[in-house]
């Protein structure tokens, strides 16, 4: 599970973040990201950010692959104080509140990253 805290506003730190998800999924392990704060940006239909880092993978070819699975989850209120709804996010991603996340990293043999 990779929970990503930031966006735009810490390129650097939100790419890796991005990057370690996108590897590991690609590695064949299977993925969660959980987005809070202003990271939550990523899983809009329209909002995207785009880090524009040198040298680094364009964060929505990172993302892309990871909506596709699914893995993609909203903070409820992170989504909420920033008004977003479920029809503001793309396909494949969705909310839910803390209590998910609490449940999937409590499981045997789950690691949690947080960025």
């Amino acid at each position: 599970m990779v929970k990503i805290t930031c966006g735009a506003e810490a390129p650097e730190r939100a790419n890796q973040a991005w990057t370690v998800a996108a590897t590991a999924l690609a590695a064949g392990a299977e993925v969660g990201v959980w987005l809070t704060g202003e990271a939550v940006w990523f899983a809009t239909r329209d909002a995207q950010p785009d880090l524009g880092l040198e040298h680094a993978t364009a964060v929505a070819d990172l993302v892309a692959p990871l909506v596709e699975t699914g893995a993609v989850v909203v903070c409820t209120q992170c989504a909420a104080r920033r008004g977003l709804t479920q029809a503001d996010l793309q396909d494949g991603t969705r909310i839910a509140g803390a209590a998910t996340f609490v449940e999937r990293v409590l499981q045997p043999d789950v690691q949690a990253l947080v960025y």
